[in-house]
């Protein structure tokens, strides 16, 4: 017909420049986009994790929010008070948010003018 069969042949096997290129392209904007968001917010959970310390609020996986009683250095698990006569010991890593860094003011029923 009007092309030959030499030029069909030759034109499949090597890969176009340009969609290599479009495909880097794609590549360094998923890294930029999803990748390295994901990874600094991970670092930034771990660190709160690490620095969870006695009288910090905390919410776990499961959804309970407590006041942390007791950490532990050398162990992964906290132990959380989740009402007066309830201590639960979690693992850390269930840990999902760190509400407050400070104990709460103490109210004695006296309105203040």
């Amino acid at each position: 017909m009007f092309i030959s069969p030499a030029y069909a042949q030759s034109g499949a096997a090597s890969p176009d420049m340009s969609f290599m290129f479009v495909m880097l392209a794609f590549m360094a904007i998923f890294y930029f986009l999803v990748l390295r968001p994901q990874q600094a917010r991970a670092n930034e959970h771990r660190d709160m994790i690490n620095k969870v310390r006695r009288g910090d609020t905390v919410v776990t996986s499961g959804g309970f929010v407590g006041k942390v009683s007791r950490v532990t250095d050398n162990s992964d698990e906290i132990e959380i008070e989740l009402a007066d006569t309830l201590k639960v010991r979690v693992v850390k890593s269930t840990l999902i948010d760190v509400r407050s860094k400070s104990e709460p003011v103490k109210d004695d029923g006296k309105a203040k003018s």
